[in-house]
C-alpha cells in the first residue's frame, strides 16, 4: 500500500491547507490520516475511497469527507484524475451552523451514513464551486481566506439540505448547540503534542468540564473517543517517521510513547493494515512515483510568504524545474498556512 505522508502541521493560527492533485495514470490503493477534517471534490476522472466500513466510487462532481485522523484510503482508476483537496482545523469553520445543526454533524456520522451529491444539478454545482476555490488559491487576492472558507461552507451546505441526520439509523448524528470551543483546548493540546500520553481526566480539567461531560461532548463532536484520537495521533507522528527518518522501529515506539516495539506493531498494525516495517519498506521506496499536476496549491510553507515574495517563488521555481522523481511528495503547489499573510492590503 502506498502512503501519503502531508509534509505540513497546521496550528489555531493557520489552520487550512488545499488544492488539487492529479494523478497522471491509474493508480495503487494509497493511505492517509491527518489531523485535519478533509473535504474533497472530483475533478475529472474515476476514484475510489475507502474508509473503515464502506468503499465508495468518486466521479466529477462528487464529494467525500473525512474526520480528523480517520484513517482512509484512496486510488486513481482513470489516467488523469484530478482531485481538489480541502484541509482544515475545525478552528476554520467554527460554530457554523445550517438551521441549527453544525457543520460537525456531516463528518461526525458513520462514513456509510454521511451525506453524497446524488444528482446530476448538484455535482454541477459542486464542480462550480470547486471552480471558484481553485482560482480564489490561485490568484489569492485580498480576502482570498475568507472566500475560500465560504466555498467550503457552501459545498457543506449543499450537502446537508438533502441529509436526513436524525432518520438512517434511529441514533441521529445532530450535533445542534455550539458546543465545539468547549473541546477545542484538548484538541489544541493533542495537535501541539501527538506524542504525550492525555489522560481523559487531564483532557476534562484542560477544558473545564467533567470527565463524563467531556467525553460525550468529544464523541459527538468529533465523532470517536478521546482516547482513539490520540491514539491516532501518535501513529501518524509514527508514520511520518518511518518514511522522513532512518530511526529504527524500537527508537521511534520509545520517541512515540509506546511501551515497547511490539506494542507499537499492533497498534500500528490495527489502523494501517501494514506493519511498521512493511509500511515504511512500501512508502519510502514509491515516493517520488507519482506524477502531481503543477498547480497551485496552498501549503504551510506558503502563508508569510508573498508580499515578501522571494524564498518561496524561488523554492517554487526550483520545484518547477526538478523531475517528478527529484520533487517527491512536496512538490505540489500548495497553499496553507504559510499564505496567510501573503496578501498585502489593497
Amino acid at each position: 500500500m502506498l502512503a501519503r505522508i502531508e509534509e505540513y502541521h497546521l496550528t489555531p493560527a493557520k489552520p487550512f491547507h488545499g488544492g488539487v492533485v492529479e494523478y497522471a495514470s491509474p493508480s495503487p490503493l494509497g493511505t492517509d490520516m491527518h489531523q485535519a477534517f478533509e473535504v474533497g471534490v472530483l475533478l475529472s476522472g474515476c476514484e475510489e475511497r475507502h474508509f473503515e466500513d464502506v468503499v465508495i466510487t468518486v466521479n466529477p462532481g462528487d464529494l467525500w469527507l473525512c474526520g480528523a485522523w480517520e484513517p482512509h484510503g484512496f486510488r486513481a482508476k482513470k489516467e488523469c484524475t484530478r482531485e481538489l483537496v480541502l484541509q482544515f482545523l475545525p478552528d476554520f469553520l467554527g460554530e457554523e451552523m445550517f438551521e441549527g445543526v453544525s457543520w460537525l454533524s456531516l463528518f461526525s456520522a458513520p462514513s456509510q451514513l454521511r451525506p453524497r451529491v446524488k444528482t446530476k444539478e448538484l455535482r454541477e454545482e459542486a464542480l462550480s464551486i470547486a471552480d471558484e476555490l481553485c482560482r480564489e488559491m490561485r490568484e489569492r487576492r485580498r480576502g482570498w481566506l475568507a472566500a475560500v472558507r465560504l466555498g467550503i461552507l457552501r459545498l457543506l451546505l449543499m450537502l446537508s439540505r438533502e441529509w436526513d441526520s436524525e432518520g438512517q439509523d434511529g441514533r441521529g448524528h445532530t450535533v445542534r448547540t455550539g458546543t465545539l470551543e468547549k473541546i477545542m483546548p484538548a484538541v489544541r493540546l493533542v495537535h501541539s503534542h501527538p506524542t504525550r500520553r492525555l489522560s481523559l481526566k487531564e483532557a476534562a480539567a484542560t477544558c473545564g468540564l467533567s470527565v463524563s461531560q467531556f467525553g460525550y461532548l468529544f464523541r459527538r463532536l468529533m465523532g470517536l473517543s478521546f482516547g482513539k484520537f490520540c491514539m491516532r495521533a501518535r501513529l501518524a507522528y509514527v508514520a511520518q517517521l518511518l518514511l522522513t527518518t532512518n530511526l529504527s522501529v524500537e527508537a521511534i515506539a520509545d520517541a512515540a510513547g509506546f511501551a515497547d516495539a511490539s506494542h507499537l506493531h499492533h497498534a500500528f498494525a490495527g489502523v494501517y493494515a501494514a506493519t511498521p516495517a512493511r509500511y515504511r519498506s512500501v512508502g519510502q521506496g514509491t515516493r517520488g512515483e507519482r506524477e502531481y499536476a503543477e498547480i497551485e496549491h496552498v501549503g504551510v510553507e506558503d502563508y508569510e510568504s508573498v508580499g515578501a515574495t522571494s524564498s518561496n517563488s524561488r523554492r517554487r521555481q526550483t520545484q518547477r524545474n526538478a523531475s517528478p522523481s527529484e520533487r517527491g511528495y512536496a512538490e505540489i503547489e500548495t497553499v496553507g498556512p504559510d499564505d496567510y499573510s501573503e496578501v498585502e492590503p489593497a
